[in-house]
């Protein structure tokens, strides 16, 4: 059974959507929970389903290489086989992303190549969307590659914007569907059934 870590860097809930898919699909197993700082809710969420959580932060490590460097040597202790980042907001050394090419996920709260790359995050991404006046919005999960939001589109989403939308409302409709579209991807990449050519990716059933 293949290994992952996720990371996370607010409150987990896309964290707690793969937990609560794996509990009933047992697809994989979830070695390691990495957060950029202390006291977020993904940790309590880790550790009420007995995963193990480690802190690397900015505060700890102010050298980025050094902490990926021993990010990485925890995550082949571990024997990790993918990592999945679910609303990790630090940014990720090209020397990391190569280590581990093709075997990192993120979900983004967005049609990619819409309202992504640098600055776009969280709420930023929905108001985006709705000051450009976009009749449709949605999620993407993607590989990660060394350019923000541009790696090989695994799957996406569509979430049709309503009349009198907030960045809020747009966000909480969205996140529904991430948490549908996270697991799924997941799940389909640890049972090998994900192809990727260039940036041509293939799902099989």
């Amino acid at each position: 059974m293949k290994r992952i870590a996720v990371f996370a860097s607010g409150g987990g809930t896309d964290f707690q959507s793969v937990i609560d898919a794996n509990e009933r699909e047992h697809f994989c197993e979830i070695s390691l929970l990495v957060a950029s700082k202390a006291g977020i809710g993904a940790i309590d969420r880790a550790k009420k389903h007995g995963i193990r959580a480690e802190v690397f932060s900015k505060k700890d490590y102010p050298d980025i290489e050094e902490l990926y460097s021993r990010l990485s040597a925890l995550l082949e202790e571990l024997k990790v086989d993918y990592i999945v980042l679910a609303g990790w907001l630090k940014i990720i050394p090209e020397s990391f992303i190569k280590k581990f090419e093709d075997r990192i996920i993120n979900i983004h709260p967005s049609l990619i190549p819409a309202f992504c790359g640098g600055g776009f995050y969280g709420l930023r991404v929905h108001k985006a969307a709705l000051d450009y006046g976009a009749k449709i919005s949605g999620c993407t999960v993607h590989f990660v590659n060394e350019v923000p939001d541009g790696g090989a589109i695994i799957a996406q989403r569509a979430v049709p914007v309503e009349e009198g939308d907030t960045p809020e409302s747009l966000q909480a409709r969205i996140l529904e569907v991430e948490h549908e579209l996270l697991p799924f991807c997941v799940k389909k990449l640890c049972e090998g059934k994900i192809a990727k050519n260039g940036r041509s990716v293939t799902i099989k059933e």
